[in-house]
């Protein structure tokens, strides 16, 4: 039987509000300061959604049990499965000591850990975020840093904190693309419009990172990396966004930073070197310093790229989804749940496919990148099995909580929860443009991707834009733009972050650490947009 959805069920809005928001109060207020493990705290938030769903907005229980039943299968495919086998493919590269002679050669290149931060969780990580994304760049990041010697507090906050200047390009444009679909502007507009929001922050990250790293003198001290890695992300990603489209603006732009980061490198060293002693040795007195064992360590990794690049094509997608992609129409929930005014035009039914595209999940390129590699290693199907199944005990209770926390979504979108959240910041007025980009910060920290936020409050910002007089693509895009700082603080990256450097039951650690840059990041993209909403000459910046 149809629903629809009510964003004011107790007749006063500002007390719907906070009951729409208190399960994320109790999931991130359980992690941050009753320092619950992650697994307890998404299933006190979860249960908090139902009985808020249920007997205040009027969800019919049956169809709150089973979104909450198909937001845990999406947690585990594809989000799962990314995190499984990017830890997989680590924990084959370092039962072979492919890990130690990565850390030798880097140290090789420069033992200076603020470079070698540069390099893997930026440069490096943004590659993996453009070309595949949904926790991929996190989990291979954040095990890099941590097989170079990074504690596990600055290898994961530090890796979350990177992931932010690629992310509304993920995916080879995904985000992006999805906004463009919900709104029906134009996505080159969108792509445009990004790109000269998020240039000016692809600058600061860099910088941004190192200070968060090790402190505002020390980061001058490596002030022309973090420039050179800076800029040669944002100017690319500046030209390619508005000349040709949101596709190639992540992949390029990474792979500009990277090599020239390792061009600086090459010529430039600090004069003083940081490395803490707990940071681990770095003497390159090894025996693994030559090309040939570089090349054999690097492989997996450049397997990797490649067929993470590969597995993003649009056509490849296609194709392999033509071979075995088969759809699950969810009958209780398939526009038996309807959007309202003023959220959407007009009644807009919710979809409910669990399309298990097993062949293109960027995991099972991932798997695949891994098994060629660990034959490449001389592993015999037998040990990788035996790793295999390692891997898979040692992230259970991560994998069980990324579907609780994606359960906990679930509800909140087929209830209207997360609208009612939106629709408390479309009530800002003048300040809109400022609290609207915020909304999106907000929608990634819900739903842990970009893509998603675009989904959810794509359509809200372009309606609310109209009313108030705003351009509709500059409050589209800002949802996006906003968006990315939302990243490093949703709970399903800092699983995999927490996954990644073996940290599991820290996640609340994590999240403090990373909390307030996420929020002084988002409230700068904010008052950026704010600025283009009303500010000459920055309302020149604006397409259309």
């Amino acid at each position: 039987m149809p629903w629809q959805q009510v964003y004011n069920p107790v007749g006063s809005f500002w007390l719907s509000t906070l009951l729409a928001a208190l399960p994320i109060i109790i999931l991130l207020g359980g992690l941050a300061f009753l320092r619950l493990k992650a697994h307890l705290a998404a299933l006190a938030g979860l249960v908090t959604s139902l009985l808020i769903s249920v007997f205040i907005f009027g969800l019919p229980a049956s169809k709150a049990l089973v979104s909450a039943g198909f937001g845990a299968v999406y947690g585990f495919f594809p989000i799962g499965w990314i995190i499984l086998n990017a830890i997989f493919l680590y924990d084959l590269c370092q039962e072979k000591g492919a890990i130690q002679v990565l850390r030798e050669n880097i140290a090789g290149l420069t033992s200076d850990r603020r470079l070698q931060l540069l390099l893997i969780a930026f440069s490096f990580g943004s590659f993996f975020e453009s070309a595949a994304g949904f926790g991929t760049p996190v989990a291979i990041t954040s095990a890099l840093l941590i097989g170079l010697g990074f504690p596990p507090l600055q290898a994961s906050g530090l890796s979350l904190i990177a992931n932010t200047a690629p992310v509304a390009y993920g995916a080879l444009g995904t985000p992006i693309v999805a906004l463009a679909g919900v709104t029906g502007l134009d996505v080159r507009d969108l792509s445009a419009m990004v790109g000269r929001q998020l240039s000016f922050f692809s600058v600061i990250v860099p910088f941004w990172l190192i200070t968060a790293f090790c402190g505002f003198k020390k980061m001058l001290e490596v002030w022309p990396a973090a420039l050179v890695a800076g800029l040669g992300f944002a100017i690319p990603q500046l030209l390619i966004s508005n000349f040709h489209g949101p596709w190639l603006a992540g992949v390029v732009s990474s792979l500009v930073s990277l090599a020239a980061l390792v061009i600086l490198i090459h010529f430039w060293q600090p004069r003083q070197t940081f490395s803490p002693e707990e940071y681990g040795n770095t003497d390159l007195k090894g025996t693994n310093l030559s090309r040939k064992a570089l090349f054999s360590a690097g492989l997996p990794w450049i397997i990797l790229s490649l067929v993470i690049f590969v597995w993003g094509i649009p056509q490849v997608k296609k194709l392999l989804d033509s071979i075995f992609a088969p759809s699950f129409v969810i009958s209780s929930l398939h526009h038996q749940i309807f959007r309202m005014p003023p959220v959407t035009p007009s009644p807009m039914p919710e979809e409910a496919i669990f399309r298990f595209n097993f062949l293109s999940f960027t995991g099972t390129g991932i798997l695949v990148a891994a098994m060629i590699s660990g034959f490449l290693m001389k592993f015999s199907p037998a040990k990788m099995l035996k790793i295999y199944a390692k891997t898979i005990w040692r992230v259970r209770f991560s994998l069980l909580t990324v579907a609780l926390m994606l359960s906990l979504g679930y509800i909140t979108r087929y209830s209207g929860l997360d609208a009612t959240l939106g629709l408390a910041f479309a009530r800002t007025g003048v300040l809109y443009p400022f609290f609207g980009t915020m909304l999106g910060w907000l929608g990634v920290a819900l739903t842990g991707s970009d893509t998603s936020s675009n989904v959810l409050f794509g359509s809200l910002q372009k309606i609310t834009a109209g009313q108030l007089g705003l351009n509709p693509v500059l409050m589209a895009a800002a949802n996006s733009s906003g968006g990315v700082m939302g990243k490093m603080i949703d709970a399903q990256s800092i699983v995999v972050a927490a996954t990644a450097t073996r940290w599991y039951g820290h996640e609340g650690n994590i999240l403090r650490y990373v909390f307030i840059h996420s929020l002084l990041l988002a409230a700068l993209v904010s008052l950026f947009v704010f600025l283009q909403a009303y500010v000459y000459p920055f309302t020149k910046m604006v397409v259309g």
